[in-house]
């Protein structure tokens, strides 16, 4: 019977168009989040190559680089080594606008803004092979060629930040901080939540009273200032801020789970449970809530889309995610001088990736509330 309505629910949610795209969106969304080292044009630890001459571009800036050996090159990453951290860069990529050889050296004209650049030369040696001082003997034509292949073109199809970072591939990469954030504290606020939300319903008395004053008294302080205090006691940092934003959230399920289970804790399957002799604990684990699996499962989702936003903000207040990780509430922080300038959309880029992720977790759980009506 469970199974039945596990299919009647899944039927009704996919004749939800808005659901359906919602789960598209989250679908696309744990894709990137998982390979995005392998899609995005940085690949190095969170997207953080620098070049300065090139901050504060639009999007679909095009510029020529220079790509020199350094001397140590990292280690080759494994796959899942650089699936979760990345690979570090081998080369240093200069800015240019020309380049031509002159017997052992390269000279380039060095970009240094869109109307400056400068001469510079540099040793074919330190080029290719990382390492300083001149070839004894300029390079033959053949292998002139080849060494072109050190000029490459590079786009920023997003533009570059105030530091000169592909902003697409920090986007990228930002994409698994808000996933995890969202994840991590809906399993915090489910587990806290259920939990004392149960026990209140069921037990009642004094232990409803308990729970509820402590509801009331976490519900009645601000959750920004309540995350501040937790990640001031905590410290600030990656999992600091998962925890901190997870413990602020669980009051609304508690308060959903309560109510649901007071109100079949008096139905008759219930009554027959206590007649066979069951126990408190089992009762509300394998009758009572499997049956409230359904708001779970929307108030999971409601949180979900809170979480991101609420991880976004203090990212922006600079409490959240720490540099150089990327954040999108931390992009936002580090481009929103450009709204009023000249490029407005190296701030909006990742607002709109807010935006769209908080919107498709919200249509789902109303999607999983319609699905779910047992009317």
């Amino acid at each position: 019977m469970r199974s039945s309505f596990g299919r009647q629910a899944w039927k009704r949610l996919q004749r939800n168009k808005g659901a359906v795209a919602a789960l598209c969106i989250i679908a696309l969304a744990i894709l990137v989040g998982i390979a995005a080292y392998w899609i995005a044009p940085d690949a190095t630890p969170y997207a953080n190559r620098m070049t300065l001459e090139i901050s504060g571009q639009r999007p679909g800036f095009r510029v020529t680089m220079l790509a020199m050996q350094k001397e140590r090159p990292p280690q080759r990453a494994g796959f899942f080594s650089r699936m979760l951290y990345g690979q570090g860069d081998g080369v240093t990529y200069v800015p240019i606008r020309q380049w031509k050889f002159e017997g052992t050296d390269i000279v380039v004209q060095k970009y240094v803004d869109e109307e400056t650049s400068l001469p510079e030369r540099y040793p074919l040696a330190e080029v290719w092979y990382g390492r300083k001082g001149a070839l004894q003997q300029p390079l033959p034509v053949l292998q002139r060629q080849t060494a072109t292949q050190r000029i490459i073109t590079k786009t920023y199809w997003l533009g570059t930040d105030r530091f000169g970072r592909d902003i697409l591939s920090r986007l990228l990469i930002g994409t698994r901080v808000s996933l995890s954030v969202g994840c991590i504290a809906v399993l915090i606020s489910l587990t806290i939540g259920v939990l004392l939300g149960a026990v209140a319903g069921y037990f009642r008395g004094r232990a409803d009273d308990v729970v509820m004053w402590l509801i009331n008294v976490i519900w009645s302080v601000p959750t920004l200032l309540l995350v501040f205090a937790i990640t001031l006691a905590l410290g600030k940092g990656f999992w600091q801020i998962f925890i901190a934003v997870g413990l602020t959230m669980w009051v609304s399920v508690a308060r959903i789970i309560r109510g649901q289970v007071m109100s079949l804790r008096e139905l008759q399957f219930v009554e027959a449970a206590r007649a066979l002799g069951y126990g408190h604990m089992r009762i509300i684990v394998r009758h009572i809530l499997p049956n409230i699996l359904g708001p779970v499962m929307v108030v999971a989702a409601s949180n979900f889309a809170s979480a991101i936003v609420v991880e976004a903000g203090l990212s922006f207040l600079g409490v959240g995610v720490q540099p150089p990780q990327p954040s999108w509430g931390l992009m936002i922080k580090e481009n929103y001088n450009f709204i009023i300038t000249h490029n407005p959309l190296l701030a909006l880029a990742p607002g709109v990736a807010i935006m769209l992720m908080v919107l498709a977790f919200n249509l789902l759980g109303n999607g999983l509330r319609d699905a779910m009506d047992v009317r």
